[in-house]
C-alpha cells in the first residue's frame, strides 16, 4: 500500500528483455541499504517487487507482459527519471490518499499551461478511471496524489505546486507524453458495490417495457 506521496526521483540504469516481460534496474535516489529483496517499491504508481540490487545500488525489478500492456513502464529508457515511493509503514504519517500501485489505465497529457506559480496539466483517461472519479477528489498520476480541479467527459486536470514539479516527473512532461493513472480506490469500491443495483434496475425497466409491448 502507498500513500501517492513521492519519495525520490529514481534514474532508469538499463533495461533488458526477460522471457517476454522486462528488466529493469534503477537507481532509486535514495540510501538502499535498509531495501531487502522480496519488498513493494512503486515505480512511476506501478508496484514492483524488489528482485535484487547491483554494488552500485540500483534495484532490479521484473516487469510482467501484463504490467507492460497496461502501464508505461515498457516506454522507459535508460537515463529516464522515474518517481519512487516505497511501501508505507503502518506508524507513518499518511499523507496522499490510499494507492494501491495497480494502475486503472494510461492517460495521455493533453496540454500544460501555466497559471501563475502553478501548472495546470489535462489529461485524457479511459473511461473505467473517470467513471469513478470527481471533482476536487483525488487521483494518481505516475504515483503522485493529485487533486482533480476539473472533470469532463473525456478528461481531467490536475494543478502542478512549485514543489511538486521539482520532485517529481511532472517538471519533465510535455503534451503527449502517457502517464499511469489509478482512480481512486473509494470510487472503485462505491461503483462496484452499486453494479448489483444498477442491473437490477435496468432488468426490471426493460421488464415492464416487454409488459407494454414496447420491444
Amino acid at each position: 500500500m502507498f500513500t501517492g506521496l513521492i519519495e525520490a526521483l529514481g534514474t532508469v540504469k538499463a533495461t533488458s528483455s526477460i522471457s517476454g516481460g522486462r528488466r529493469l534496474s534503477i537507481s532509486p535516489g535514495f540510501d538502499t541499504k535498509d531495501v531487502v529483496t522480496g519488498e513493494s517499491i512503486a515505480v512511476n504508481g506501478v508496484c514492483l517487487t524488489v528482485t535484487g540490487e547491483n554494488p552500485a545500488g540500483a534495484l532490479s525489478f521484473d516487469v510482467s507482459p501484463e504490467t507492460l500492456k497496461s502501464t508505461n513502464l515498457g516506454e522507459l529508457k535508460p537515463g529516464q527519471k522515474v518517481n519512487i515511493e516505497r511501501a508505507m509503514k503502518i506508524s507513518s504519517r499518511f499523507g496522499g490518499h490510499i494507492v494501491s500501485g495497480h494502475v486503472d489505465g494510461i492517460g495521455t497529457i493533453e496540454s500544460v499551461e501555466p497559471a501563475g506559480e502553478f501548472t495546470l496539466y489535462r489529461i485524457s483517461a479511459p473511461s473505467d478511471v473517470l467513471t469513478v472519479s470527481i471533482k476536487k477528489g483525488s487521483v494518481t498520476v505516475d504515483g503522485i496524489s493529485l487533486t482533480i480541479v476539473d472533470l469532463r467527459e473525456a478528461d481531467f486536470t490536475v494543478a502542478i505546486i512549485p514543489h511538486t514539479a521539482k520532485e517529481t516527473t511532472m517538471a519533465f512532461k510535455r503534451p503527449g507524453d502517457r502517464v499511469n493513472l489509478e482512480a481512486d480506490m473509494v470510487g472503485k469500491y462505491v461503483a462496484r458495490l452499486m453494479e448489483p443495483q444498477v442491473v437490477d434496475k435496468n432488468r426490471a425497466f426493460m421488464g415492464l417495457l416487454q409488459e407494454e409491448g414496447f420491444i
